[in-house]
């Protein structure tokens, strides 16, 4: 198969990979495996996604916030925290394996599941209001505890935003709309060190952004039209695709230890 012909094909696996991002995050959980299959090393692979993620979320992010589903005084005050804990994860790889985590983010996945599940009316009506001090500890230790999962752990970094947003009182809309903000944020960052390890294959890389930019664009105009309930049915899938995906890796890390 020649590059040309993969480029294709990734660019399809990035609509759906951007479709899925642009409404409850999860989207490298289906774009990183398919980039790694082309055979590039890891961190190239990385970056070559990394790269189309970009374009992803920041076509999902003018799209919400067009449409008013951005709350930009309450997102701008998490970027810095959001990167400081991103940052304090990476480093917190050098010396704890993720594989000590996992158990607890499986826990955290389950019970988030099943609240989803059984309660069917969460994130129908926006009931976020700002101001107080508890309110305020809690978007602190969100941002800077879900940056910390994303440096330190990473997949499913989007769900986590949009999971703790729904938990704030946002409704379904304006959470996708806040998590696209410090997705492009901390997506970009990570896209400039990247670049400046010449970690990106440009070919494979733009492919998936123009799979992304549409899947982005579809995804978000589904959101926006679609209603809560079908971003809450798509949550519950996405949640689950989690689920499994880190019971294997937890798993296969015991057997293989």
């Amino acid at each position: 198969m020649s590059a040309y012909e993969i480029a294709l094909i990734l660019a399809f696996i990035g609509t759906l990979a951007g479709f899925v991002d642009s409404i409850v995050g999860g989207g490298g959980l289906i774009s990183v495996p398919a980039v790694l299959l082309t055979g590039l090393l890891p961190a190239t692979a990385l970056g070559s996604n990394k790269l189309g993620s970009v374009f992803g979320a920041f076509t999902a992010m003018i799209n919400y916030a067009r449409h008013g589903a951005v709350s930009w005084d309450v997102v701008g005050r998490l970027v810095p925290l959001a990167f400081c804990g991103s940052l304090g994860g990476a480093a917190l790889v050098m010396w704890l394996s993720p594989t000590y985590v996992k158990p607890i983010v499986i826990a955290l996945l389950i019970a988030v599941l099943l609240f989803t599940i059984f309660k069917r009316d969460w994130g129908e009506v926006n009931i976020f209001h700002k101001g107080g001090y508890k309110q305020q500890v809690i978007l602190v230790t969100m941002a800077f505890g879900i940056g910390l999962y994303d440096g330190f752990i990473g997949p499913g970094t989007g769900t986590f935003l949009t999971i703790a947003f729904l938990l704030l009182g946002f409704d379904f809309l304006q959470a996708a709309g806040n998590t696209k903000v410090l997705n492009f944020i901390t997506n970009i960052t990570a896209l400039g060190l990247f670049l400046t390890m010449g970690q990106i294959d440009i070919l494979y890389g733009l492919s998936m952004a123009v799979g992304q930019v549409i899947g982005a664009f579809l995804g978000s105009r589904f959101a926006l039209t679609g209603g809560t309930r079908l971003v809450r049915l798509l949550l519950i899938v996405v949640t689950a695709g989690m689920l499994i995906k880190l019971v294997y890796d937890y798993t296969l890390s015991g057997a293989l230890g």
